[in-house]
């Protein structure tokens, strides 16, 4: 099996399991994301598996999420959020408790985690120049489309100053999608079409990476980071619902110190 340096992706933000985003976050801001490495679960959910909605081990989905709060050398264990492709942004605090229903989270209180999880679906990672701010989104091509990055940047006291790091996700050669998810990008936003490629028939191939920073940068938004792995054709690092249909999540993480 070709390894990932063999295939020539960039794996500077890897560490161990881990991947550690090379951006230039305030000292207090901490960021991780995971691989799918260092886990217990067996195939298909091989072995870090985060999610508890994939039919794994309920204990072995513990243990996981045990490890992955270790790893990462967490305060506090992650608030999960149970994800619906939406735009709600949950607001956390010490007391926030664990699955609700949102797609994005956002907090100001230093040593809360706000966490999304992902298996082709961009995670976003943002923080505030100041290092008072910090938001995790999750974001597939519905969230995108509907506002969720939107959403999001409207929690913060200043959008100019965020910075945001584009976490592991299905790369454009690996997305095809439908005409009707072209003509919903394109309808809001003429630049759209940059990022579609024709497919086969009347599919396309959308880049989740370029609307995002177009999304972002239409807001304000300048220092965009990360946003140069492929979920799906990265195997040996990365959970892929799209190649793999029954598996695991990965989860990404924001928290200020």
């Amino acid at each position: 099996m070709p390894t990932p340096q063999s295939m020539g992706w960039i794996l500077s933000d890897i560490a161990g399991p881990l991947v550690l985003p090379d951006w230039p976050a305030p000292a207090n801001v901490r960021a991780v994301c995971s691989t799918r490495l260092g886990g217990v679960s067996t195939a298909p959910f091989d072995s870090l598996n985060l999610g508890q909605h994939v039919n794994d081990s309920v204990d072995a989905v513990q243990e996981n999420r045990q490890r992955y709060q270790q790893l990462a050398k967490m305060p506090v264990p992650p608030v999960w959020l149970q994800q619906v492709h939406g735009c709600k942004v949950l607001t956390l605090n010490r007391l926030s408790a664990a699955d609700a229903l949102a797609d994005a989270a956002f907090t100001t209180e230093p040593g809360v985690v706000a966490t999304v999880m992902t298996a082709d679906c961009l995670p976003l990672l943002l923080c505030d120049s100041a290092g008072t701010q910090v938001a995790a989104i999750h974001a597939g091509w519905r969230g995108l489309c509907n506002g969720v990055i939107e959403a999001t940047l409207a929690k913060f006291a200043a959008p100019e100053t965020v910075m945001v790091y584009l976490g592991p996700a299905i790369s454009q050669a690996a997305f095809e999608v439908g005409a009707e998810v072209r003509a919903a990008f394109v309808a809001q936003s003429a630049e759209a079409v940059q990022a579609f490629k024709p497919g086969a028939g009347a599919k396309f191939f959308a880049d989740l990476y370029l609307l995002a920073r177009q999304r972002l940068q239409q807001q304000g938004v300048s220092q965009i980071y990360g946003g140069h792995y492929c979920t799906y054709q990265q195997p040996q690092l990365f959970f892929s619902y799209r190649r793999d249909g029954q598996t695991g999540r990965m989860a990404s993480s924001i928290w200020l110190d």
